[in-house]
This record gives C-alpha cells, structure tokens and sequence, in this order.
C-alpha cells in the first residue's frame, strides 16, 4: 500500500515513467519488456522501495524524482539518509536538501540560494525548531526585509504590528506547520520567538540564537553587513533568497549577490546551491522556473552578441582624428580657402 499509494497513484505515475510493463498482483510486481527499459523500472522500484522502508512517505512527485536520478544510475533512498530529524517526522526529498542540512549542521553560517520551492526557509525553520528543543539555542529570530514584491501596497490599516504582519506571514506560516498552535502562540509572547522586519535588528547583538533571514535578495549591501554582524556567541545563521527574484530598485545591488562574492572564501560561512531539480512543489512550477532561466540565458547571450558586433565595428578616418575630412575642427571653423592670385 505504501509503495503503490492510495488508489494505486504511485503505481501508474510508475507506469508513466518507464516503456517497460509493470503489473502488480498480491506483493507481486512484475516488470516485462526490452532489457534497458525493464532494467531501468527494477532500479526505479527498488528505490522507492528503499524510501518506504526507511520511513518515507512516497506520493507521485517522489516517485519522478526517483526515476529521474536512477536514470543517472543514482538512489535518491541513498543519497537523503542520515539527515538530521525534523519536526513532525519531516525528511530532506532531494539529494539537495539533505547536503543543505547537513551544511547547516556544519557552519555557523549558511546561505540557501535557488529557486522558489525549494524548501529553503522551510527545512531552515525546522532546523531552528531542532535546535531550539535540543537546548542549543535560547530562541529562534526570523526576519526578512520589508520590500514589496513589484507591486506598491500602499498605506497598511493599523498598529506597527498590523503593517509588518503581511511581509512576515510565510514565517509564521512555517512555524505553525511544525508546532502546535498552543505552543508557537506561548514562544511568540515569551520571546522565545521572534519574528521581525530586517530594520529591528540594527544596533543588536544576537547571542544563544537560530537567526534566519528570509528574502535575502531584497536587501542592500549595507543591511546585508548590517544583519551578518548582529551575531553573537552560540548562535547559527541561515540566509535564504532567489537571486533571480529582486525586488530592488534596478540601480540597487542585492545584498546576497554581494555577500556571495565578499565571504564565499570565508571558513564556516557556507553557500548551497539549489537548482529547479530540488523543487518540491508541484511538477510544473519545476517547468517555469528551468523555462525562465532558458529565456534569461538566451536574452544574455543575445546582449553578448550585440555587444561583440559594437566593438568589431571599424573605426573611421573621423573616428580616429576626432573631425571630418572636410567642414569645422575641434577647434574652430575651417580656414578660408587660399586666393590662387
């Protein structure tokens, strides 16, 4: 039941995936058909098996991800085990996640760079939950900076809170996936959380916290000093954000591309790639972000090819004397013609 899913959900995205036939019957599977696509089903269905052994709750997604790295000859069973545990029973789904925990295990600081969908934020809050019921930190500070995402939202009804609120609900809604509604309400008044605008944190020193920056993208090199400076003893970062999705003003650079290129050489601060392949939502959201960087790479190549034709354009006999041949010089009008008298 578990490897073929309610209704046999898994069991026909299986199908989909490979030419070769499989059939099931009883805890029977049979895979008939040419060599290579019967060869390629076997591995497909004896990693899924691996992930429901190990724990893994396996849904038609997962099963593409699957097939899509034993294609490569690779097992996704294999290369998401010894994660650290997460709340709520949750695992890493992609080989890119697992190597993002495990680098936010590792290092003081962490930045998650990639598409949306990736689980960036998320697995970086539930590894501040992990730390926080562990005792190796005091308390949990998320934030993110207040910029509106290519639309002016105006003037906010109500107090401080009420304006701020709509820039931080995907934190809040993190948090209230992983802990119980009693509890997350009891940490937000006790301070044990914290969640806060980029702009509260200026003049702060941050000691015994899990610090995540959300939205890295749309800050300026400045707040982006500013923020990796608050930290203090026993603390752990992690900055998040979409390099592709920036929100600034266009004469403003990103805090993270900054970042990425100041401190990548820096022991203990980490950077994690991701790609469209670690998109953990649905299929096509994958699709649209590998076509956008197809149209981003294709527009780049074509400013490059016109920039070459400007500069293989040849210079003029004007272009290198600065004047015509005939008419006004750099100087002053042109000398009047000599009388032949």
């Amino acid at each position: 039941m578990s490897l073929f899913g309610p209704g046999d959900v898994n069991l026909r995205r299986m199908r989909e995936l490979v030419s070769a036939r499989i059939s099931a019957r009883g805890e029977t599977i049979s895979i008939q058909g040419e060599a290579a696509p019967v060869e390629a089903a076997v591995k497909m269905v004896q990693d899924a098996l691996e992930l429901v052994r190990g724990g893994t709750e396996l849904t038609p997604d997962a099963i593409l991800r699957v097939s899509r790295l034993s294609g490569e000859g690779r097992s996704l069973a294999a290369e998401t085990q010894g994660s650290p545990a997460l709340p709520r029973g949750l695992k890493p789904k992609t080989p890119g996640q697992k190597l993002y925990l495990d680098q936010i295990e590792k290092n003081d600081i962490t930045f998650g760079v990639g598409p949306a969908g990736t689980g960036k934020t998320y697995l970086a809050v539930a590894m501040a939950i992990n730390a926080l019921k562990a005792k190796k930190v005091k308390r949990i500070i998320l934030t993110r900076p207040a910029v509106e995402a290519g639309e002016k939202l105006g003037f906010l009804p109500g107090d401080l809170q009420a304006k701020i609120d709509p820039y931080l609900r995907p934190l809040y809604d993190s948090l209230g996936d992983m802990l119980d509604q009693e509890k997350f309400e009891a940490y937000l008044t006790s301070g044990v959380i914290e969640v806060a605008p980029l702009a509260f944190m200026r003049g702060r020193t941050l000691n015994d916290a899990f610090i995540i920056l959300d939205e890295a993208q749309n800050t300026t090199g400045e707040q982006m000093k500013m923020f990796l400076t608050r930290m203090g003893f026993s603390s752990k970062v992690v900055v998040t954000g979409d390099i592709t999705q920036i929100d600034l003003p266009r004469h403003v650079t990103s805090g993270l591309a900054v970042a990425k290129r100041v401190l990548s050489d820096i022991e203990g601060v980490a950077f994690h790639e991701f790609s469209y392949l670690d998109v953990v939502r649905h299929p096509l959201v994958g699709k649209i972000i590998r076509a956008y960087e197809t149209a981003e790479e294709q527009e780049e190549d074509r400013r490059a090819a016109r920039r070459g034709d400007l500069q293989s354009i040849p210079e003029t006999d004007s272009d290198k004397t600065g004047s015509a041949a005939t008419g006004p010089t750099a100087t002053g009008p042109a000398s009047p013609p000599t009388d032949p008298a």
